[in-house]
């Protein structure tokens, strides 16, 4: 271990009972009078150490920093009657200067991009769907930097038009936890989006119905709701953050795609992460196309994120999505290739899987594959079962602290440093900050302090060691899933187990908010950890539960091997060119 001493610096104070106290906790007793001495002078200095730290100033790498092409910032927060859906957070109009210019050849020129809030747009505040006295100083910060998929983004010629509403902490898969009030789904207000990018599907999808919600027959719209999007700001196209299905759980609710895209494919790098062996964020767009040109505007290496690895490919070596896909689109059905779709058997007998999803998936799985010419084939991963509980175990025991501390660990990271979150270090006892800020989270999201009770007792409760145990079982299931994938050239299941469920309450407890969520996220949390790409494709409409007159979208999720992305998204498209055969028949 090496011993750094500032020499000259300002010894620390930390009194007998400050180091008795910290001797404790770790179960150090007994220690003699002449230990100590040797210990608190060393402890001291570690201290100095830190102050230093916290008094010099910061770091910014260059390529964070907001381009001086681009346009002067502002923001705005939406007002009622430009946000019905509760789906912005914030409002701006970002863009490169010379983005509108005829000779800019940017891939998204011209498209409108809402970016999720947990995610990084210089000079636009990032809430984590949080109340502001969750955060250091009791108010939202001001991004000091672009994350690099914003970076690349605006490069590539679109406009920030401003950054969409998260779920609390991003930690729910439906939308009913962000500080400002739930998200609504555009085809049927008071149900839920999904989460935790539940404005950023929401947004999409109402821009593509062009309208906020289908008929006022659907639900009881607010008092004054405009329906038509040209009376409200909406997106062509959103990134989302995913670690659980947070990408595809609300593009299946909105009828749109979502792509969780390979583990280290797109850098994370200035997004607020929850645990950085599930941080992915990707594309959620209308159409295959845009989901294509967003995927290669923002893949590749940054030299800054520790997620990606020796297989993640550098910026010039990225896949060109959207050529392929224009290639493929293309073809004569009779030049598709040879294709063989598995049906995971394991993800439509997932506990939580509704009947009419999984027959709707099932049904249409078979039946458009077939028609574009493909081999449909059932397939067995057995460990798909489990999946769900090996990411809770391999990420749970340490969560909070990315998540709700913005501590690091020991890989070499950049956290952004607006992102300060108090939430790690609550007081929870008769602190009158501690309890509000408690009380807080158990009104909107009480998810947050199940995952710092989780951490507690992890560190009290459970076997030193488990957590590792979990990893190696990671590995393990993303071996099954390798040599299914062998065999077959996508795997397929339901995405989200259900259709659309009505909002819960606002009078709702904890426990039925807790509820509400389980199961949501069995068939997506499994490729978090495995690092697979998996998307959802819309496949087809089910009745409401509870509004059987309203039909609600269905989501299949395709997966395909890790770092072939590029199959997922040409697999969705053969998906289309068979739905196309077969409406051509009708």
């Amino acid at each position: 271990m090496s011993i750094v001493v500032i020499p000259g610096a300002k010894v620390p104070d930390l009194s007998d009972a400050e180091f008795d106290g910290l001797l404790t906790a770790i179960g150090i007793r007994n220690v003699s009078p002449a230990d100590k001495a040797a210990y608190k002078p060393i402890l001291q200095s570690f201290l100095a150490v830190m102050n230093k730290i916290d008094s010099d100033a910061d770091y910014t790498p260059p390529s964070l920093e907001p381009e001086p092409s681009v346009a002067e910032r502002s923001f705005s927060v939406p007002t009622a009657e430009e946000n019905p859906m509760n789906a912005w957070s914030h409002l701006c109009e970002i863009q490169n200067k010379d983005s509108s210019s005829p000779a800019s050849p940017g891939l998204l020129k011209g498209r409108t991009v809402a970016v999720k809030d947990n995610i990084s747009v210089a000079g636009v505040p990032t809430t984590l769907g949080l109340s502001p006295e969750l955060f250091d100083g009791g108010q939202y910060h001001a991004a000091t930097v672009d994350a690099t998929v914003v970076a690349r983004v605006l490069a590539a010629g679109a406009a920030v038009r401003g950054t969409s509403t998260c779920e609390g902490w991003c930690a729910s898969p439906l939308s009913y936890t962000s500080f400002t009030g739930p998200v609504h789904n555009p085809w049927l207000y008071g149900h839920s989006s999904g989460g935790s990018s539940s404005g950023s599907a929401a947004l999409v999808a109402a821009h593509q119905m062009q309208r906020v919600f289908p008929s006022d027959t659907h639900g009881a719209l607010p008092a004054g709701t405009k329906t038509h999007t040209g009376s409200i700001p909406t997106a062509e196209i959103a990134i989302g953050s995913d670690q659980a299905g947070s990408v595809r759980i609300p593009a299946s609710y909105c009828g749109i795609y979502g792509l969780k895209p390979t583990f280290g494919l797109v850098p994370y790098t200035g997004a607020a992460s929850m645990s950085p062996m599930i941080d992915h964020l990707g594309p959620m767009a209308a159409t295959l196309e845009d989901v294509a040109a967003v995927l290669e505007a923002i893949a590749g290496y940054d030299g800054l994120d520790p997620r990606m690895s020796p297989e993640s490919p550098m910026r010039c070596n990225v896949m060109p999505y959207a050529t392929s896909l224009a290639k493929f689109r293309a073809r004569d059905i009779t030049e598709l290739g040879t294709w063989k779709v598995g049906l995971l058997k394991e993800g439509f007998e997932m506990t939580g899987v509704t009947d009419y999803v999984r027959d709707t998936v099932l049904a249409a799985a078979r039946s458009c594959f077939e028609a574009a010419g493909a081999t449909v084939v059932d397939v067995s991963v057995p460990m798909h079962a489990n999946g769900a509980v090996l990411w809770n175990a391999s990420t749970r025991p340490s969560m909070a602290k990315w998540l709700l501390q913005g501590r690091g660990s020991g890989h070499l990271t950049y956290l952004p440093p607006h992102i300060r979150p108090v939430t790690g270090q609550l007081p929870l006892n008769n602190d009158a900050d501690g309890l509000r800020c408690a009380s807080l989270l158990n009104a909107y999201t009480p998810a947050a302090i199940n995952i710092m009770l989780s951490q507690q007792a992890a560190n009290e409760k459970i076997t030193p060691g488990l957590e590792a145990k979990a990893h190696r079982q990671v590995l393990g299931l993303r071996a099954a899933y390798d040599e299914a994938l062998e065999k077959v050239d996508v795997l397929i299941t339901p995405c989200a187990p259900n259709v659309a469920r009505e909002l819960p309450p606002a009078t709702a407890s904890v426990s039925e908010k807790l509820a509400y969520a389980i199961g949501t996220t069995n068939n997506t949390a499994p490729f978090n950890v495995t690092g697979h790409p998996a998307m959802n494709v819309p496949c087809g409409f089910s009745p409401s539960p509870t509004r059987p007159g309203v039909q609600l979208p269905v989501g299949m999720q395709v997966i395909g091997k890790r770092f072939d992305d590029e199959k997922v998204l040409l697999a969705a498209a053969l998906y289309e060119r068979g739905r196309d055969v077969l409406g051509s028949r009708q």
